[in-house]
């Protein structure tokens, strides 16, 4: 299907504004997938927030020109399809990595993790990274174990005199 200036400049400007507003971009070659296939990965990407396209490549280069994803130009050869996430990189890593074991046929070209062109290899990684709510909730946990210990610390010296005035009420109990 040939495509008019117009419609090119389009594509170029609308996959430029995605670019620009992503964090996390994934090029993977997409060649014997089938339609259902095809369909159930667009569903967990758009289930995750990933956006997904198929474009051409020299459409895609132009867009990409430039910006902190140029580095997937060299991954832009053959039957490609991008995925751009917005927010967390982990969801995307995650999702890709385990569509990819499901379909051998699925290969990572490159992942580019905020302007950093990483290995197809270092997905799984990526993957295991944790989201921001788990990243946070670890932080929260660390930053509250010393006032934790704190409070325990002061609490104990009054606890052991409690317990030391108990035992000795009860051994005067005891002993009338």
């Amino acid at each position: 299907m040939t495509l008019k200036i117009d419609d090119k400049k389009a594509i170029v400007a609308e996959l430029s504004e995605l670019v620009v507003r992503s964090g996390t971009a994934i090029a993977a070659e997409y060649r014997g997938l089938t339609v259902a296939q095809m369909t159930k990965l667009r569903s967990n990407a758009r289930k995750a927030g990933i956006m997904v396209g198929v474009y051409r490549n020299t459409l895609a280069r132009k867009a990409v020109a430039g910006t902190r994803f140029e580095s997937l130009q060299n991954a832009l050869v053959g039957p490609v399809i991008l995925m751009f996430c917005q927010d967390e990189p982990a969801v995307a890593a995650r999702m890709v990595r385990d569509f990819a074991k499901e379909h051998d046929k699925f290969i990572v070209r490159a992942l580019v993790l905020e302007g950093r062109l990483l290995a197809a290899e270092q997905l799984k990684e990526v993957a295991s990274l944790p989201s921001r709510n788990e990243a946070i909730a670890q932080l929260m946990s660390v930053m509250n174990a010393p006032v934790v210990k704190l409070a325990r610390t002061l609490t104990e010296t009054y606890a052991q005199l409690v317990r030391a005035v108990s035992a000795v009420a009860d051994k005067k109990r005891a002993a009338a």
